[in-house]
């Protein structure tokens, strides 16, 4: 069978509702704010991707996906080597798909099913075996359980460059004080932009983002002990009992099989 198009615009007036791609990127490849006529489901089997929005980042290790509706002006960024797989969905698809975007849980079945697609003709048949996958990967994706991957992203300069210096060093243990004079400003001012703009303390933010951090280390393969370290906790367990108090699930969910 033919190789399929890396191209994202090859598939989004195709003549079916469902259009899988495959693409093999390499860690820092960026893939700068676009958007698309289809829905899309930003999946990768094995590496971890950073998805920006206007408000928000999302953080996406294997067997997590974010859906993201028609229209929704993004960028994405590898984070180690990533095998992406991304399904383009016509808005007019069917009931009971996100229609904001949402971080979604990627069970066995639905990776079996997205990797099945990608045998089968772009224009497959819809009475035959690509017709029956595809109203299985709606079902699975409407029966997906969502998660909470995302950090608020601000939209003031100032903030901005706070927020992305914390991003390019999460383990700091910097204060507002310190991090507000790298970046010319008071601390009093950046506090009330936290408020205002992300709706969360300065120390509330970073300990997420450091949470995010941390689950893209563990899906490259980083031991648990490590990633603590590397974040500035005190002990393993102390990290352990923090990551699952703010993600829900204990660390080791997010430990590259293998």
């Amino acid at each position: 069978m033919p190789s399929r198009s890396t191209i994202a615009g090859d598939y989004q007036h195709v003549p079916r509702p469902l259009a899988a791609m495959a693409r093999s990127l390499e860690h820092g490849h960026r893939i700068d704010f676009h958007d698309h006529v289809r829905d899309q489901l930003l999946y990768a089997v094995e590496g971890t991707m950073r998805i920006e929005t206007a408000g928000d980042m999302w953080t996406v290790p294997p067997d997590r996906a974010v859906y993201l509706p028609a229209g929704t002006v993004h960028a994405v960024a590898m984070r180690g080597r990533v095998e992406m797989r991304t399904l383009y969905i016509a808005p007019d698809a069917g009931a009971g798909l996100p229609r904001h975007v949402t971080a979604l849980h990627v069970g066995g079945l639905l990776r079996e099913l997205i990797l099945a697609l990608l045998e089968e003709p772009i224009d497959y048949e819809t009475a035959g075996r690509g017709g029956l996958l595809a109203a299985l990967i709606f079902e699975e994706i409407r029966r997906a359980p969502t998660m909470e991957l995302s950090v608020p992203m601000p939209r003031d300069g100032r903030l901005v460059g706070l927020c992305q210096a914390v991003l390019a060093d999460p383990g700091s243990n910097r204060s507002i004080e310190e991090w507000s004079d790298l970046v010319g400003a008071s601390s009093r001012t950046m506090s009330r932009l936290f408020s205002r703009e992300l709706k969360m303390s300065f120390n509330q933010w970073r300990r997420r983002v450091r949470f995010y951090a941390a689950v893209e280390h563990l899906a490259a393969g980083t031991q648990i002990s490590r990633v603590a370290a590397l974040l500035g906790y005190s002990s393993p367990s102390a990290f352990t009992a923090s990551f699952r108090r703010e993600i829900g699930v204990p660390p080791k969910s997010f430990v590259k099989a293998g």
